[in-house]
């Protein structure tokens, strides 16, 4: 099976009343972030059982697909390189890594960032030095800042922290908001775990955070913490 060969399949599985749906929702409008992204329809749980049914696709069609100006094709392409990951060996985890990083310009909504950053990258980098996510999250591109703290979701499940509020520390002055949103999930993600490690961070830094990142990490407090938090007076 080839890349182009699973693009005309998904042409005639997708749902044309939906597009319009996914173009709004994904901000693919003059001007905003998914400016000229292509839908076609699709649904997630539609495309992970198809994810399921070209999990043995070789890694340079994966790639070709990687490549689809069809945002559901990139799609694919991640969830299949996420099994990928999860079932290879050293060398095929490497490569896969590798790949990743070199093409992530092409991982370029907050969707596939978010479906796949934490496990590959994540995963991959969790007994190694997290080195390279320090130079993602001093990226020019959005989407590699983004996989910098998507990617330690990985670690805040397994209980570590401290990567993300480095990683969040570097990011309090990024002017997107795709950024903003993303931070402020992944400390709220720390509070559920641990409130105390996140509200020593934010004692530090709520100040001066955007409005975004605060009101996302600070969600799941009682109300009027919240309030406090938002009025600057914690």
């Amino acid at each position: 099976m080839k890349a182009a060969d699973i693009q005309r399949r998904l042409q005639t599985l997708g749902n044309p009343e939906r597009v319009r749906i996914l173009q709004r929702f994904f901000k693919t409008a003059k001007g905003e972030y998914g400016e000229g992204d292509v839908f076609i329809g699709l649904y997630v749980p539609e495309i992970r059982e198809l994810a399921r049914e070209y999990g043995d696709l070789p890694l340079p069609e994966v790639v070709d697909l990687l490549h689809s100006p069809i945002h559901e094709a990139r799609l694919l392409a991640l969830l299949i390189l996420v099994d990928a990951h999860a079932r290879g060996d050293a060398a095929a985890r490497e490569r896969i890594y590798r790949l990743y990083l070199e093409h992530s310009r092409f991982i370029n909504n907050w969707d596939l960032v978010d479906a796949s950053a934490g496990h590959i990258v994540g995963r991959h980098l969790l007994e190694r030095s997290r080195a390279p996510l320090h130079a993602l999250a001093v990226s020019g591109l959005l989407w590699d800042r983004r996989i910098s703290v998507m990617a330690t979701f990985h670690f805040i499940k397994r209980g570590e922290f401290a990567e993300t509020l480095r990683i969040a520390e570097r990011l309090l002055r990024d002017r997107e908001d795709l950024i903003h949103k993303a931070v402020g999930w992944m400390l709220r993600e720390i509070g559920k775990r641990d409130r105390a490690a996140e509200e020593a961070f934010l004692k530090v830094h709520c100040r001066i955070m955007p409005r975004t990142m605060l009101r996302y990490a600070i969600e799941r407090f009682p109300g009027e913490l919240r309030q406090r938090y938002l009025r600057g007076e914690v």
